[in-house]
């Protein structure tokens, strides 16, 4: 049994935006127990909320974005895998923009400033999901699978027709892995389809400061890879961040191939939408909100067995 943890006192980042370029103020506070993680967009009027949880969900192209009417926070993921590696369970995020600031493209940043401001424990278990069923979500030949086990792992894997990425796996198991191994995993992208993003008016603040970015054959930062699979660290790295919003410690085996924000959204949202699937440790189904919001199934199978 585990107790729920907040932050120790405020932690305060500025940066870039990925694609606005503009710069974005960033609070990151701390909440009592069972508050869960919220974000607020500090430059709206009446500073409308958008609670970290999977309903919330309303964009997973590019990134993760969440939303309560118009008010949307994107590339929330980074984040929410630094406070996964941290063990925060409830804070209070204020953001002066549309999406969070991007910093060098992974959670390091994120993770070393909520580390240095400290980690309180609370007087409250941290309720746990735990897998019973088998569950399934494919997208042509993209697919991810979630089976019950004893701890909280991740199985990533991905293909990619390019000499620097090739066929890549990386294991995370909590308690066995430390989330060291992940963090400093950079997001990546292509140079032919940053040109296009920038002539629709997004990547504005892209730069090789925040981001590996291929061409045909080579990787284009000068300081070249933190590690030789740091392709599919960051695509693990991204899957804790998006897991989060289960708003929920999960426990299961997650195997992921080709996976990306769009099918641990189905993912999450396809085992949350039968209590048949799972059960709730150190705490109450009552606790845990599953209300589903309409969901984007086009092209994807969901199976449960």
């Amino acid at each position: 049994m585990v107790l729920q943890r907040t932050l120790k006192k405020e932690v305060e980042l500025n940066g870039i935006g990925l694609h606005t370029g503009v710069t974005i103020q960033l609070k990151i506070k701390p909440a009592p127990a069972g508050h869960g993680i919220v974000f607020v967009r500090s430059d709206l009027e009446g500073r409308p909320s958008i609670p970290a949880r999977h309903h919330y969900i309303v964009n997973t192209q590019l990134a993760t974005s969440i939303g309560v009417g118009p008010a949307t926070i994107s590339t929330v993921e980074h984040l929410l895998a630094a406070l996964y590696g941290v063990g925060i369970d409830n804070c209070l995020i204020e953001v002066s923009g549309p999406e969070m600031p991007i910093m060098d493209g992974s959670s390091v940043v994120f993770y070393e400033a909520i580390l240095a401001a400290g980690v309180e424990m609370q007087k409250k278990l941290r309720p746990r999901l735990a897998l019973r069923k088998r569950v399934e979500v494919k997208s042509g030949e993209k697919w991810a699978v979630a089976e019950p086990s004893a701890a909280f792992e991740i199985h990533g894997s991905i293909e990619w027709d390019h000499p620097a990425i090739g066929y890549q796996e990386f294991h995370y198991i909590e308690g066995k892995n430390s989330f060291r191994e992940l963090m400093d995993a950079r997001t990546f992208g292509f140079m032919r389809d940053v040109e296009a993003l920038k002539k629709m008016g997004l990547a504005r603040g892209g730069s090789l400061e925040n981001a590996v970015v291929l061409d045909h054959a080579l990787v284009l930062n000068p300081e070249g890879l933190r590690h030789p699979d740091e392709f599919i660290r960051h695509k693990v790295l991204d899957a804790l961040g998006d897991f989060k919003l289960a708003g929920i410690s999960l426990q299961g085996f997650f195997r992921l191939h080709r996976a990306g924000h769009d099918l641990h959204s189905q993912l999450l949202a396809e085992i949350l939408s039968n209590p048949n699937h799972y059960e709730i440790l150190n705490g109450s189904r009552e606790e845990l909100e599953v209300e589903s919001a309409p969901v984007m199934l086009s092209g994807l199978l969901a199976v449960s067995c």
